[in-house]
């Protein structure tokens, strides 16, 4: 459905250009859950809105690379396709539903008017719509809470509402970015319920952005891992928390706690920060905050490689001298 190949996307800045995407390549099949996961400034979020060309031109530019949608090139689109594309085949839930809806016009109002954008529809059939949307993504009294503005909403009601209007046009692709950050972990949970609900119904495929490996082990079937623009692991969500072959991914899982009653494990902070995107330092750029560093990876920039099958990890170290480099701090952590 959905291939990117060899994305390069650059923000230009006073200080310089911004390679805030760096030859990123991956495909999402139909109804697929695809998990990009990784640290805030990662580029995440500028990734999912190239997907539709949403990133402002300028600062933006797309020096190199291509993003085809069911074989149609979205670079290359005029504004009136771009318009088309957006919201009838794809579709995008963003991470603040406050700064996302209208606070002066009621819900009703603004789901009709995604609906009647995307699809000419008497208003009366509209609202019907409206109605049944908002009873597809759980909210209660739907009849009556069309008639509410935004702030009479709670956060996670904001957020399923956001999701209603994205599904205004049954999209073939939905993207979520950071759908659940502002949410506390039981309305968190509704949410990511919610999407495997919607995406059963509809058929729709998922993408999803986030920092919480929560969210990608409950929903992805396939994850990619980001760092300084680039990605360094790619597999199935049991190669990334199983059997990660990238330290990066292995130290963000260490970094968060886990329920383990008889060994409880240490947790280890990821010192230090991202490199600068705009002077990249040669090799790899985790190099400086890698437990398992060595000389050579300060000069070599390893390629993301076949580790099994679909799981690929860009490191120099094989899955074997991982494993080993593993063990040993684990032995140095134990003493």
């Amino acid at each position: 459905m959905l291939q990117v190949e060899g994305l390069h996307v650059h923000l230009e800045t006073p200080d310089g250009v911004v390679k805030a995407v760096d030859g990123v390549s991956f495909s999402i099949r139909p109804g697929e859950t695809l998990g990009i996961v990784g640290e805030s400034g990662s580029g995440k979020s500028v990734l999912a809105h190239s997907l539709m060309k949403l990133n402002p031109e300028p600062p933006a530019t797309y020096p190199k690379g291509d993003v085809y949608f069911e074989g149609k090139q979205i670079l290359k689109m005029t504004k009136k396709e771009l318009r088309n594309l957006r919201g009838n085949d794809i579709a995008m839930v963003f991470q603040d539903p406050m700064s996302s809806l209208n606070p002066v016009a009621k819900v009703g109002k603004q789901l009709v008017e995604a609906i009647r954008a995307h699809k000419k529809q008497p208003k009366k059939e509209a609202w019907h719509k409206a109605v049944e949307l908002l009873v597809d993504v759980g909210i209660s009294d739907p009849e009556v809470r069309m008639h509410n503005y935004p702030h009479q909403f709670s956060g996670g009601m904001r957020q399923r509402v956001l999701i209603a209007m994205a599904l205004a046009s049954n999209p073939k692709l939905l993207i979520a970015d950071e759908p659940t950050t502002a949410l506390d972990v039981t309305i968190q949970a509704q949410v990511l319920d919610l999407l495997k609900r919607i995406q059963k119904k509809y058929g729709s495929a998922i993408m999803i952005i986030t920092h919480d490996l929560g969210v990608v082990a409950r929903l992805a079937d396939h994850v990619l891992v980001m760092y300084a623009g680039k990605i360094v692991e790619s597999g199935s969500a049991d190669d990334i928390f199983y059997r990660t072959s990238m330290p990066y991914t292995w130290s963000l899982l260490r970094s968060i706690p886990t329920i383990q009653e008889n060994s409880p494990q240490r947790l280890i902070p990821i010192d230090g920060q991202p490199p600068s995107l705009i002077e990249r330092p040669p090799g790899c750029a985790f190099e400086p905050r890698c437990p398992f560093a060595r000389e050579s990876c300060k000069l070599i920039e390893p390629a993301l490689e076949s580790r099994d099958g679909d799981h690929a990890a860009a490191c120099i170290l094989s899955t074997a001298q991982f494993e080993s480099a593993q063990a040993q701090l684990k032995g140095v952590l134990m003493r």
